[in-house]
């Protein structure tokens, strides 16, 4: 590859890097805010169909993302932007614990109890997260690359929605689990946040799709990549 292409790759590498980490940890910081993502107050069997927390608004990027990463750079450089955004969302953690013990003054236009009731639960939202989030990536980038491997590099659309399925799933039931048991969710929400996070998810994940294979198309033009082909950033 050309230096000029290398320098290319880089760039974008990083930019896919700093939307991930990005959505990532913004998901974190919103998420006490819940709304009906379709306009519809309803339920099946009395569980909440489409109740959710915003912050799974920028959530499901970060798979479209890591799915992006493994498919023009690899496993190992989605692993990397995975351990990467760990870092980030508990070096945020540290952020918030530091901002939240600073006495607002008297002039401020956010005094300390507003500032600790939107923010103040926001480390153990990151902590629960974070722990679904191990989890969930790295299932989500094995499976991806499991079925890279299987088709050698054809069938894009089953790769990412099999990953991208699974993954989310495991992430939904284990991120809420951790909040109610942290208790920063009551238990009656349980059943109905994991099943409209989960079909939300799912949604998501074949409506991006497309646009996966729109990125991957214009990467591997751009680079003269064959399919299953991956660029070597260390090289």
């Amino acid at each position: 590859m050309k230096q000029k292409d290398k320098s290319l790759a880089h760039q974008i590498f990083l930019y896919l890097a700093a939307l991930f980490i990005t959505s990532l940890v913004v998901s974190n910081l919103i998420f006490q805010k819940f709304f009906y993502w379709y306009p519809i107050d309803s339920t099946l069997f009395d569980i909440p169909l489409f109740e959710l927390s915003v912050g799974i608004l920028p959530y499901p990027i970060t798979f479209l993302i890591t799915d992006l990463i493994s498919e023009i750079y690899g496993q190992k450089k989605a692993n990397q932007v995975v351990i990467a955004g760990i870092f980030a969302s508990f070096f945020s953690i540290g952020i918030l614990l530091m901002a939240d013990t600073a006495p607002a003054i008297p002039t401020s236009p956010i005094d300390d109890e507003t500032f600790s009731k939107v923010f103040s639960l926001s480390p153990l939202a990151v902590l629960a997260s974070m722990i679904a989030y191990l989890c969930a990536q790295f299932i989500d980038i094995r499976i991806y690359h499991f079925w890279k491997n299987k088709t050698e590099g054809k069938h894009l659309w089953l790769r990412n929605n099999f990953s991208t399925f699974a993954s989310q799933f495991l992430d939904t039931f284990t991120v809420i689990l951790l909040l109610c048991l942290f208790q920063v969710l009551p238990w009656d929400l349980f059943i109905g946040l994991v099943t409209s996070g989960f079909i939300f998810k799912v949604l998501i994940a074949a409506i991006d799709t497309p646009f996966l294979y729109l990125f991957v198309y214009l990467i591997r033009r751009k680079f003269n990549l064959k399919a299953g082909e991956e660029i070597q950033l260390e090289n």
